[in-house]
């Protein structure tokens, strides 16, 4: 059985036959859960192979582990309890770019494992991942914004990786990586999480086009990564008004928040007008919020924007929301009187893994 015989294989003492198993059971495993299952007792072996000073055997136990820990709960917390994070944790800081690629996806890997992310976080991880991040390699950035964003989901871990400046390198991907792609998804839940934090939004607006980076997700990204923008944008307007208000209109936010209004997720939409209330030159109470429409709010702002290109933008988006309402209404009219059956929207996954090498 070719499953039995690749763990024989890294078992043995021979290092060039530990590599040709490890070899095949990256092979076996890249797609294949079953092979996953089968070929957990590989674990140990393969992590020994991490401590040898052989470039070879380190690349080959690295590979196979990352296959036998995607999508594999019980072999990612095996491979953290067999000792893996001690040279990962190494490899992080190796001047071969290949093994610290490696190492990176496999701590995204593995972190996207609850068991795992205060084992990671206790091995120093966080300042490591957001070294990478600052000078990595493009592959070993996106892994390492990925990694911290699983990371931040557990207790305690944002105000760890706040303190090792997170902010700027987060900023400088997003400025490299499409609005609309996955990365910038990760980047912007990550900021959104982050701008909680007095330290995050001072740095956020010192950052040169950090505050227009944010924006141009606001207007460019998946409609997840534009869910995460507002609601950045809406935590520093929220937390401080006067501080962050003139931030926020001098880049040109509201033609994005009135796209997001009629055209965002249903939080998009919500944060959306909640924002446009705070940028009015004089906020009101929610009763007085409730009573006003969102073209009101949205022609007080525009008559205090400088510049007639932003200007001239705004009150086209204006004039296209309105007769995108009036459109809407008409069709939801006539929509009444059919029979309509509801579709599930599609579930979307809380953490990121590496894809199978």
């Amino acid at each position: 059985m070719a499953a039995e015989r690749a763990i024989e294989m890294v078992r043995s003492d021979g290092r060039e036959v530990k590599v040709e198993g490890a070899r095949e059971i990256r092979r076996l495993t890249k797609t294949s859960s079953r092979h996953r299952r089968q070929l957990s007792g590989a674990i140990e072996p393969l992590v020994s192979m991490l401590g040898f000073d052989d470039y070879n055997c380190n690349e080959s136990a690295l590979l196979a582990l990352l296959n036998l820990a995607v999508k594999d709960e019980r072999n990612k917390i095996q491979i953290v309890d067999s000792g893996a994070l001690g040279p990962l944790i190494d490899f992080l800081q190796s001047n071969n770019l290949n093994l610290q690629e490696y190492a990176t996806a496999a701590i995204l890997t593995l972190s996207a494992s609850a068991t795992n992310k205060p084992t990671i976080t206790a091995a120093g991880a966080i300042p490591l991942l957001v070294n990478i991040l600052r000078d990595g390699s493009s592959q070993a950035k996106d892994d390492s914004v990925r990694a911290l964003y699983n990371l931040s989901t557990h207790p305690n871990n944002l105000q760890i990786i706040l303190s090792v400046q997170p902010i700027p390198p987060i900023i400088s991907l997003l400025k490299t990586r499409k609005k609309s792609s996955k990365i910038a998804e990760k980047c912007s839940a990550l900021l959104e999480s982050l701008l909680n934090f007095d330290e995050a939004r001072t740095t956020l607006t010192s950052v040169e086009g950090g505050v227009l980076t944010v924006v141009e997700v606001l207007e460019d990204g998946s409609l997840q990564s534009r869910e995460h923008a507002v609601g950045a944008l809406l935590t520093m307007c929220e937390s401080d008004r006067h501080r962050y208000r003139e931030a926020i209109l001098r880049e040109g936010a509201i033609p994005g928040l009135l796209e997001l209004t009629v055209q965002g997720t249903p939080k998009s939409q919500t944060k959306a007008r909640m924002l446009l209330q705070l940028l009015r030159e004089s906020p009101y109470t929610r009763s007085e919020f409730e009573v006003d429409t969102l073209e009101n709010i949205v022609s007080n702002i525009v008559s205090q924007i400088d510049g007639e290109e932003r200007c001239g933008k705004a009150k086209k988006m204006l004039a296209e929301m309105v007769q995108g309402s009036m459109e809407r209404s008409l069709r939801h009219l006539q929509q009444r009187a059919l029979v309509c059956t509801p579709t599930d929207l599609p579930l979307t996954n809380c953490t990121s893994e590496v894809p199978l090498k």
